[in-house]
């Protein structure tokens, strides 16, 4: 039996629209420069915020905000976290991390540990919650900073001790990277963390053909293995459905 071709018919595709599919939650960051992406003309220089999406499965997105230069205070104070309540929805998470430019004595960004630092820091962990979203607070990295005996000395105090007892009291996760990091860096000692700060020698790189020597700021390597650091502190807070989306 012959059909004749007028009597066919069959459907044609004229266009097609491929949409990225929704990500199941966004993981913001805010934080100062240990976090940032550091910019691209900087290189090594990274934030263990900007090595973050290496540990980060592809059905959720990291939105770093972190940016250099800033403390609790001036963070919110530049309208930087509203920015992040616009974007935020529900089932979201906050990574927190100040400290090192709360110690400042400028009256833009300097903070109290146990008054303001405090209170700036609540505001954030307050947003996420109304947001329906997860805050999870962030002890600051330590500074590589050693003594005579070569032992790493806490040039955070009363910061550090700041941030725990917030945890504790508001019922916020915390990721205790100055205890990590602490340990971390007493292990590979002084000459060890010049390969996760940034230290370079005499032409090693090219946008410091002189050398340089950064105790606070970390490059990619170590910056990479602080990352890895966070996500193993996430992991074992077993933050659902957070820990489906690490590597």
């Amino acid at each position: 039996m012959s059909f004749p071709s007028s009597s066919i018919w069959a459907p044609r595709i004229n266009a097609l629209e491929v949409l990225p599919a929704p990500h199941a939650c966004q993981v913001f960051l805010a934080g100062d420069s240990t976090v940032t992406n550091q910019p691209a003309d900087g290189y090594p220089y990274a934030g263990w915020g900007q090595m973050l999406p290496a540990f980060i499965k592809a059905d959720a997105a990291v939105s770093n905000y972190a940016r250099s230069g800033r403390s609790s205070k001036s963070f919110i104070a530049e309208g930087i976290l509203e920015q992040i309540r616009e974007k935020m929805k529900p089932h979201d998470y906050m990574l927190i991390q100040f400290g090192h430019n709360d110690q400042k004595r400028d009256e833009g960004r300097c903070t109290e540990p146990n008054s303001t630092y405090r209170e700036f820091l609540r505001q954030c962990v307050d947003m996420c919650r109304e947001k329906q979203a997860t805050p999870i607070l962030v002890t600051p990295v330590h500074r590589r900073s050693f003594d005579s005996k070569g032992r790493l000395k806490d040039t955070h105090g009363d910061y550090i001790t700041a941030v725990r007892e917030l945890a504790a009291e508001d019922q916020v996760p915390l990721v205790d990277m100055a205890a990590l990091s602490l340990e971390y860096f007493n292990r590979l000692g002084p000459e060890g963390t010049k390969s996760v700060f940034m230290w370079g020698r005499p032409g090693e790189f090219i946008r410091f053909p002189q050398g340089v020597m950064d105790n606070t700021h970390f490059q990619q390597r170590g910056a990479a293995q602080l990352a890895d650091m966070v996500v193993g502190a996430l992991k074992s807070l077993g933050l659902q459905p957070l820990s489906l989306f690490l590597r």
